[in-house]
């Protein structure tokens, strides 16, 4: 079955640290860049980082920018989110899927075109 797993949320006081990871399986990830999202209660699903399938090239949304570091280990099948000094506005259920390149645009055409989005990691940073 090919899918994609989040993994490594947890509850962190801000200023915090989390590590997600985006593991894959039934496939190999080194042919595909593979983005972060994450969707807070009442809103609406957004993008937050990606990488290219080399590795080469990444994305960060403003608000994340400085805080958080995208990474792969190909040999792992694994994708991973760093996330740094933490704040409650990162409050959110995380997903990973693969995206069409590490740009802005490539997230907007997955947020609108994707439909395969598995259950998500839940992180919670309290104030």
């Amino acid at each position: 079955q090919v899918q994609l797993v989040e993994s490594g949320g947890g509850l962190v006081q801000a200023g915090g640290s989390l590590k997600l990871s985006c593991a894959a399986s039934g496939f190999a990830l080194d042919h595909y860049g593979i983005g972060w999202f994450r969707q807070a209660p009442g809103k609406e699903r957004e993008g937050v980082s990606s990488i290219s399938y080399n590795g080469l090239f990444t994305y960060y949304s403003a608000s994340v920018q400085g805080r958080f570091t995208i990474s792969r280990d190909d040999a792992k099948n694994t994708v991973y989110l760093q996330m740094n000094n933490l704040r409650p506005e990162d409050t959110a259920l995380y997903y990973c899927a693969p995206v069409p390149g590490a740009t802005a645009q490539a997230m907007v055409v997955i947020l609108d075109e994707y439909d395969q989005w598995g259950p998500g990691t839940q992180v919670t940073v309290s104030s």
